[in-house]
């Protein structure tokens, strides 16, 4: 039961962050003019790379909500977690603290955790 209100929420995340980069129906913080973080951010704003990520967040975000889908969706999320969490500690210095980042994290690590015997399959299939 837990898995299904964890992904549900995850996935909800997803799905409304993706969709604020199209309609931005929620504000943006500023970024500091000059920034590492908003170099980054304008550099893939800029060549696309940002629109294709949010497509897949869009999409991952459904899929996790979806228990059937969980899996596959956590597969499509799981690069994009990760690059959250590496930006939000490497160039935005305590950036992982904020609550959606947080909560993005810890709701993934929970899922990955729950789901662990599926995805070790993927794993041993490497051998």
């Amino acid at each position: 039961m837990k898995e299904k209100i964890i992904g549900g929420l995850l996935g909800l995340l997803f799905v409304v962050f993706g969709l604020n980069f199209f309609f931005n129906f929620l504000p943006n913080p500023p970024m500091e003019e000059g920034s590492s973080s908003a170099m980054f951010v304008g550099a893939m704003y800029i060549s696309g790379y940002l629109t294709f990520v949010k497509v897949l967040e869009i999409i991952g975000g459904i899929l996790v909500a979806i228990p059937k889908m969980r899996r596959l969706g956590m597969l499509i999320l799981g690069p994009i977690v990760v690059n959250i969490l590496a930006t939000n500690v490497f160039m935005i210095k305590g950036g992982w603290m904020q609550p959606p980042v947080f909560l993005v994290v810890i709701f993934s690590a929970f899922l990955l955790w729950a789901e662990r015997k599926s995805f070790g399959a993927l794993v041993k299939g490497a051998k």
